[in-house]
């Protein structure tokens, strides 16, 4: 716990995560409690306005063209989900040799092309519903659909790493109301994947263990199913984020099995109703933190996946910008306790 003032004020202090391999400062004097974080610009449910959504059933014309769709026949016009290519990628499926590297003209650096896939999972054909709405079974279809895309996305060997991820609200990053999620393959491991596989393989080299598999504290334990534990991390970098890690080890999101992915849903919509309850319905985003396509077999004693859950509760300042060092105004183990405090039961 932290150190305490004599004025009974707290101290701050930093702390370094083995696994996000970054430093992060806490001050929770900056906050008068953690319930003050509360979001001023809560996410209104979603207007009935099928007519204008291209992601609504009936609208499919609208959207890029479509990769697979749940149930997979296609002259059944009630689907429970539709996996699409983005219509604005950031990084292009069609480029004629993706992996020829070139020298910067002018400025010294690296060029590759910017070859890779870009896609949107329309996770329900309702524009109402939220994820957070949907039964765990229908959750573990969602991920179910991530990972059928992420294993026929492995096959191209210019392929590194895929980020599956989901913005919700506006100033989350969410450009469509109707619920989605996207995944994004890429030629090369992002420097944060690269910082992150290097804390946990330090971790392991002074420990003989893995980070993840070692997270147990139980001031940090938000709750507990069956293959899955959720906690507020030790260091988390901002308020309220929140990881849910498999039980047992495992370096890919990919390897997990349906009864596993319910399993998951089921704990994300308890997380995500908490969220809502306890910091008034915030614009949100998760990420699945998973291990590069191909890993060597020494590395996998020591990647460990989890899905990350961030608040958008706060800004990011000069001081981040510049140092990488993040400020975070309240302590991961008030945090935990804030969401154990919400009493909801676990659905299956």
């Amino acid at each position: 716990m932290a150190s305490q003032h004599q004025n009974g004020g707290r101290s701050p202090e930093l702390r370094h995560d083995p696994v996000t391999n970054r430093w992060v400062i806490f001050s929770p004097a900056r906050a008068k409690r953690p319930t003050d974080f509360k979001s001023k610009n809560p996410q209104n449910p979603n207007p009935n306005n099928n007519s204008l959504c291209p992601f609504c059933i009936g609208n499919e014309h609208e959207c890029a063209p479509e990769i697979f769709r749940v149930p997979p026949d296609l002259n059944d016009p009630n689907w429970k989900l539709r996996v699409i290519e983005n219509l604005y990628p950031a990084l292009s499926r069609n480029l004629e040799c993706p992996c020829e590297e070139k020298q910067g003209m002018e400025f010294p650096g690296r060029v590759i092309g910017g070859f890779g896939f870009h896609d949107v999972v329309i996770e329900n054909p309702v524009h109402s519903v939220q994820l957070s709405d949907m039964e765990p079974r229908e959750i573990g279809e969602v991920f179910l659909a991530h990972k059928k895309r992420i294993q026929q996305i492995m096959s191209v060997q210019s392929i590194k790493y895929v980020q599956v991820f989901k913005n919700h609200g506006a100033s989350a990053g969410a450009s469509m109301s109707h619920s989605h999620s996207q995944i994004l393959a890429l030629p090369v491991i992002p420097s944060s994947v690269s910082a992150r596989l290097e804390g946990m393989k330090e971790y392991f080299e002074k420990t003989g263990k893995c980070s993840l598999c070692e997270v147990r504290a139980k001031e940090l334990v938000i709750d507990e199913s069956s293959h899955f534990i959720s906690i507020v991390p030790f260091a988390a970098t901002f308020p309220f984020e929140i990881w849910i890690i498999p039980r047992v080890h495992s370096s890919h999101f990919h390897e997990l099995d349906f009864e596993k992915m319910v399993d998951l849903g089921g704990l994300l919509k308890l997380m995500l109703r908490k969220i809502s309850l306890q910091l008034n319905n915030p614009p949100f985003n998760f990420m699945i933190q998973t291990s590069p396509v191909q890993i060597k077999e020494s590395e996998s004693c020591y990647t460990h996946w989890f899905l990350q859950i961030v608040p958008q509760l706060s800004g990011v300042g000069g001081f981040e910008i510049g140092t990488g060092c993040y400020i975070n105004p309240v302590l991961p183990e008030d945090a935990a306790k804030v969401m154990r405090e919400v009493n909801l039961p676990m659905q299956d």
